[in-house]
């Protein structure tokens, strides 16, 4: 996997980092989201030794968060590195890929006062993750993309487990307030993103 060379910060205590992979025709983005208790680094990819550097410098990481199966990109590099846990749907515990994983479940709160949203239908073990500092946010996995040539849309249904099943989880994100959204592949959101969710899943019957 190619090296992501910047770290680009979004607004205070969020910051994304991204690359094109050629093996998924896509770019792949990572987002480093801060918390009272620190930081959660979700679906992490590699990145440059002097980006490294000044996400050390950003304060404490205190956890690897893997929104689904198809993501554990460099998440294991990252948890060794900075000695920190990995995060992952309780299903995909038993995966070589996640073996030794903390197993999480919809609804838990993690330090920092994040929740785990299971979005059951998409990839499998796909989960969202909300903070409700600042307005709120929230991070996707692939359950929601924001990219040309399809904007910002649900995952297309080849890529879906069950996607009526995905549509019926994703109204779950409306019991939240969020201002803003992060994507794995995408163009965050960075205001009104809740009212665009409503809007997106309302005209997507």
């Amino acid at each position: 996997m190619a090296l992501a060379q910047e770290l680009e910060p979004i607004v205070p205590g969020i910051f994304i980092w991204q690359v094109y992979e050629p093996a998924v025709k896509a770019e792949l983005f990572s987002t480093a989201l801060t918390t009272d208790s620190g930081a959660y680094l979700v679906d992490p990819i590699p990145l440059a030794a002097d980006a490294l550097a000044a996400l050390r410098t950003r304060g404490e990481t205190i956890g690897i968060f893997v929104t689904n199966a198809n993501h554990d990109r460099a998440a294991a590099e990252f948890a060794r590195d900075f000695s920190v846990p990995t995060y992952a749907h309780h299903s995909l515990r038993e995966t070589t890929e996640f073996a030794g994983a903390i197993a999480v479940n919809d609804g838990q709160t993690l330090a920092g006062g994040l929740t785990v949203i299971a979005i059951d239908g998409g990839a499998a073990g796909e989960m969202a993750l909300h903070c409700f500092q600042d307005g709120g946010t929230m991070v996707m996995g692939d359950a929601l993309i924001n990219f040309e040539p399809h904007g910002f849309s649900l995952l297309p249904p080849k890529y879906c487990l069950d996607p009526k099943l995905m549509r019926r989880s994703l109204k779950k994100l409306l019991d939240y307030s969020f201002a803003r959204i992060f994507f794995a592949h995408g163009i965050p959101i960075l205001s009104g993103a809740r009212a665009k969710v409503e809007q997106l899943l309302a005209s997507d019957q």
